[in-house]
């Protein structure tokens, strides 16, 4: 999994696709506070666990495919980064 941040707000989140359409994120445990847009949607009411996305991340996401820092089939090698983290797969809409 390859750490990439958030291009608005700088939230990280580890990451890999499995295909063009499949990406699996693992969502810092912060990610409600750190990300404005999630905690927007928390302090609207949702559960931060149902938030499943963000445009700005998934803009941050395919930039990172297209600058070759996340490769598809998700085997380029990579550090993690340490915290907490929660799995969440997405599907490329």
């Amino acid at each position: 999994m390859r750490p990439v941040a958030c291009g608005a707000c700088g939230n990280q989140v580890l990451c890999e696709k499995f295909s063009p359409a499949h990406t699996q994120v693992q969502w810092t445990g912060d990610a409600a506070e750190a990300c404005p847009r999630i905690r927007a949607r928390v302090a609207a009411g949702e559960l931060s666990a149902r938030v499943r996305s963000c445009d700005a991340l998934r803009e941050s996401i395919a930039r990172a495919v297209e600058d070759g820092a996340l490769t598809v089939d998700g085997t380029r090698e990579s550090e993690q980064a340490g915290g907490r983290y929660a799995t969440v797969g997405v599907t490329d809409g």
